[in-house]
């Protein structure tokens, strides 16, 4: 999405809210201003909408003339002597006939296409705003409900947008249309319609913002079911294994009734609004038939006319009830477009720099602490890292030890941009991480997590997330020395096959052998391990140590481990406790130091 569109979404929606939390929990006041966020999307098909505009008005004109072909055929009697007339007034109203049917087509075919576009638009729009935003975000979001507005609620906006505002339009368009006509034809009938127009639009107004209410609180109840399954599915194998789908159906249960009963009050509202309008407008029909019917009596008006003025009256009256419908389901929309405008309104933690300095080239992967100091938003009753520093020198190895909880992986976190710290600053190539394009940063770094991440994808495309444009070639090379190519030809087909969602047809060790390949495959120099080793057997780490080992040549390369056996070869080890750098050294010094690490390696290798 280019920024100019991005601007006008933001301007669409008002102000930016600055977490999920807050966005959901602040309700703007009920109107259809949501809506005018799509205009942006709208805007990108102006021949689309100009043809829908136009098979729509020449739809209102066939309609309306009807009435007028309908007077002159009253009013000139059915006689034999008006035969030949009467026979071309009807020839004439097939003719309109024809194109009102030609032109409700097209009408049909031009909005449904353009809705379906924008809604297209609108979807990967959200997709890739959601991409950019920082992972404190993720932090406290539910994926599911995430899912649900990119999903739920477009599809919404696909119902308004590719039918309903189509056919607001047309009513409102036929509505006034035949408003004026009714003026034209009898100025005297048209006021007593004046006094009825205000006691049918005040409740069309009113109820409509209550049902915009309920839709926007029936669309929060969905998507709060929708990541509660979610959630359970992603985590089947333990729901499973602690027995506990009773719960898991009964909570589910209870969320869907919950979404039931706002979506029911909503349906409800729209009914009790739907038989307001249709009786107060037909009432008013009727009324203002008898007051005609008095009036053609008393010759003020004839027949014909009076039969005009009531085509017109019914198609004004049909199309103000059913704008009342068409309303309830427009305020639906509505509710679904604040929910993704606040959503696209949602500003990254983590920007990229107006004027971002550019990394030196080559990289050398030299990185530095400068006393930071780091606290998580969702934990800020809590420093995570105090003070640390450290230089570590291009093409060197690093180890960072210690016990859970020290601050191990929030370096990592920090080193990849995902936060800025708090206070302190971090470099890379002598370029401070603030000031750089937070992308460029993150080419340079390749990361093997602790809880690897394997998509639903074949072995070779999920290798090949580490370069996307990496040849068939350089995927095998990278499997074969993370020692995943052997594995990966057993399986049916191959580099071919798709290993399911999460990897859960693969055992850990392969898995963490796919994230090491990819790792590979990126040719980053700077290398960040975290716990790379940690779920293969014995035989499988030793050959994998050898295949880093050859990795790290010439590159910059962080550890984190718990098993200090695999950090004996690192050149220097880092040791932290509570968020602090406490000790600094080689494992043989740190051994005569006889402090933290000393206890450790005591812990782990006398019991090994």
């Amino acid at each position: 999405m280019d920024a100019v569109t991005r601007e006008d979404i933001k301007t669409a929606a008002n102000e930016p809210r600055e977490d999920a939390a807050a966005s959901s929990g602040r309700r703007s006041k009920p109107s259809l201003k949501p809506l005018w966020a799509l205009l942006p999307f709208v805007r990108r098909y102006p021949g689309l909408v100009m043809a829908a505009l136009g098979a729509l008005l020449l739809a209102a004109l066939a309609t309306l003339a009807v009435p007028v072909a309908v007077r002159r055929m009253i009013d000139h009697g059915f006689s034999a002597e008006s035969a030949e007339l009467i026979d071309d007034y009807f020839a004439v109203m097939i003719a309109v006939v024809a194109v009102l049917a030609i032109a409700s087509s097209l009408r049909y075919f031009f909005v449904t296409v353009l809705g379906e576009r924008v809604v297209a638009d609108l979807r990967a729009a959200v997709f890739e705003h959601l991409t950019m935003l920082s992972p404190a975000f993720f932090d406290t979001a539910k994926s599911g409900e995430l899912v649900s507005r990119l999903t739920a609620d477009t599809t919404q906006i696909k119902a308004a947008v590719g039918s309903s505002v189509s056919v607001a339009l047309r009513n409102v368009v036929l509505f006034f249309g035949a408003s004026t006509m009714m003026v034209v034809t009898s100025p005297r009938l048209s006021g007593f319609v004046l006094v009825a127009i205000p006691v049918i639009v005040l409740p069309l107004v009113a109820f409509g913002r209550m049902v915009r209410r309920r839709s926007r609180a029936a669309q929060d109840s969905l998507a709060e079911a929708s990541a509660y399954a979610a959630e359970l599915i992603g985590a089947m194998r333990t729901l499973q294994a602690f027995t506990n789908e009773k719960l898991a159906n009964t909570r589910f249960s209870a969320a869907v009734d919950r979404a039931f009963a706002a979506a029911r009050f909503s349906t409800k509202a729209r009914a009790f609004l739907t038989a307001i309008v249709i009786f107060l407008v037909f009432s008013s029909v009727v009324l203002i038939l008898w007051v005609g019917a008095q009036d053609v009596m008393a010759e003020r008006i004839t027949a014909g006319r009076l039969g005009q003025f009531v085509l017109y009256a019914v198609f004004a009256a049909g199309a103000l009830g059913e704008l009342s419908q068409i309303w309830g389901e427009i305020s639906q929309a509505s509710g679904a477009s604040e929910r993704l405008s606040e959503l696209l309104a949602i500003e990254p933690a983590i920007k990229k720099p107006a004027h971002p300095v550019a990394l030196p080239r080559p990289a050398r992967g030299e990185v530095a602490f400068d006393r930071v100091r780091f606290t998580y938003e969702t934990n800020a009753g809590a420093r995570v890292l105090e003070n640390v520093s450290f230089h570590i020198r291009p093409g060197e190895k690093v180890a960072i030890v210690g016990p859970s909880g020290a601050g191990k992986s929030t370096v990592f976190h920090l080193l990849l941009r995902f936060y800025d710290p708090t206070s302190g600053a971090i470099t890379l190539d002598g370029v401070r991480l603030a000031d750089a394009d937070p992308a460029e940063v993150r080419r340079r770094t390749a990361l093997v997590p602790q809880d690897v991440t394997v998509f639903a994808a074949s072995a070779a495309d999920n290798i090949r997330f580490g370069r996307p444009d990496a040849s068939d070639a350089d995927v095998k090379r990278a499997a074969e020395l993370a020692l995943a190519d052997e594995f990966i030809r057993a399986l049916p087909k191959g580099y071919e096959t798709m290993i399911g969602e999460r990897g859960v047809t693969l055992s850990g060790g392969q898995r963490q052998r796919i994230a090491i390949a990819r790792a590979i495959l990126r040719e980053a120099p700077l290398l960040l391990l975290d716990e790379a080793t940690s779920a293969l057997d014995a035989e499988s780490e030793k050959l994998v140590q050898a295949a880093l080992e050859r990795l790290t040549q010439g590159r910059t390369t962080l550890i984190i481990a718990h098993r200090l056996a695999t950090v004996l070869s690192c050149d220097r080890i880092l040791v932290m406790d509570e968020g602090r750098l406490v000790e600094e050294g080689t494992h043989e010094s740190l051994v005569a130091k006889g402090g933290l690490y000393a206890r450790l390696a005591k812990l782990q290798f006398e019991t090994a």
